[in-house]
């Protein structure tokens, strides 16, 4: 608003005679007057009755754009042809929400990057996925901060897809942790870490080779909070419907709930779980909340599955005095596209009523599970 006073003032400054103007330069004058301008960014930082600082964080599950060139399977490249080219074609139903926070984290479950090599080790897979680094934009232009890279197709192009990918984001601005890698986030002083782990479920059988992979993810966490307020921790686990079971992925197994209990135990502030496709239980667990799986958001992996409802989670902390506390949350209810029975790639939130209601009798349907003791049962779709 007030850049748009300025430039009227100087369109109505132009418009004085020359002879009155001569005594000073109207350019000069309004750019001085621009560059002591406060910065516009100030008005969307939420302060509470007391002072404090909110900030918001958006956390969705998985994020797959781009085709299969090894497979010639491709089914989002023909949508993204039919917008012209415009990527953010696939924001349009959510790009208020993903701006309008402080933080948005995504998984990205596929690469940047324009190299054809696909390892031996993943020539057997069904689906492979890249998309070109010029695509990038549709992070930054989105408002989506931060990703997670430690899935199961982050690899699809082997290591030069891998640092293609993480070098297109860095060159992006847009930051990214892996399981060696942390992602820092600063906000009004407020220093966020987020670490990110691959530990797909093997039938039951503990992590990664337990008990080496647990301890090293309770060692991160616990190291990681001695030097940030708030530690968020992505996990890729759990276990995939498949044809025989369709339901299987609706629940977190044994070992989701005892490795997500154990990183709010090491110190984690948040917890979100993706890779089964499905969304699953949230527990509240000594006060902090477990996204045990957030399911798809932007998915370019199927044309018509089988489950196309989805959430978003958001949460929002207090900051004041160099302290961060927890403040509240609500969870968006989506369809993974803005149509009911193809997905055309653009996450489309639900209104109250009986599609939301659905999604969340499916989530408490699902309280059942051994061991899940802590499982909300109301889900708020506003914030307090």
């Amino acid at each position: 608003m007030i850049r748009k006073m300025i430039a009227l003032l100087l369109c109505l400054m132009l418009l004085i005679p020359a002879a009155q103007a001569e005594d000073f330069d109207v350019e000069l004058e309004i750019t001085e007057i621009l560059e002591n301008l406060p910065e516009e960014q100030g008005s969307k930082i939420l302060k509470d009755s007391d002072g404090a600082v909110i900030m918001t964080i958006t956390c969705t599950g998985d994020f797959t754009i781009g085709g299969d060139t090894f497979h010639n399977k491709d089914i989002f490249t023909p949508e993204l042809n039919a917008h012209d080219g415009n990527i953010n074609f696939t924001m349009s139903g959510v790009r208020d929400i993903l701006t309008g926070d402080d933080l948005t984290i995504v998984n990205f479950e596929g690469t940047f990057t324009d190299t054809t090599y696909v390892p031996s080790s993943k020539q057997g897979n069904e689906f492979l996925f890249s998309i070109s680094p010029s695509y990038v934009n549709v992070l930054t232009d989105n408002g989506i901060e931060a990703v997670s890279l430690e899935n199961n197709h982050v690899m699809d192009h082997g290591e030069e897809g891998f640092e293609d990918t993480k070098k297109t984001l860095r060159d992006a601005g847009v930051i990214y942790s892996t399981s060696d890698e942390k992602g820092i986030f600063e906000f009004e002083g407020i220093q966020v870490a987020m670490l990110s782990y691959l530990c797909i479920d093997r039938y039951g059988k503990p992590f990664g080779g337990y008990p080496t992979f647990e301890e090293k993810v309770a060692a991160d966490i616990a190291e990681a909070k001695q030097y940030y307020p708030l530690v968020i921790v992505s996990f890729h686990w759990g276990l995939e419907p498949t044809s025989s079971q369709p339901n299987r992925g609706y629940k977190p197994t044994d070992n989701q709930i005892r490795l997500g209990r154990l990183a709010v135990d090491s110190g984690a502030d948040l917890v979100v779980g993706h890779h089964s496709h499905r969304v699953q239980p949230i527990e509240c667990y000594n006060g902090v909340y477990i996204c045990y799986s957030l399911g798809n958001f932007c998915f370019a992996g199927n044309k018509s599955p089988k489950d196309m409802t989805s959430i978003m989670f958001q949460i929002r902390y207090r900051i004041k005095d160099a302290k961060v506390a927890y403040k509240d949350f609500r969870v968006i209810p989506i369809r993974i596209s803005s149509k009911q029975k193809v997905n055309d790639f653009i996450p489309t939130p639900f209104k109250p009523g009986a599609e939301s209601d659905s999604i969340f009798s499916t989530m408490r349907s699902s309280y059942n599970t051994k061991g899940l003791d802590y499982a909300i049962s109301e889900f708020p779709m506003e914030f307090d």
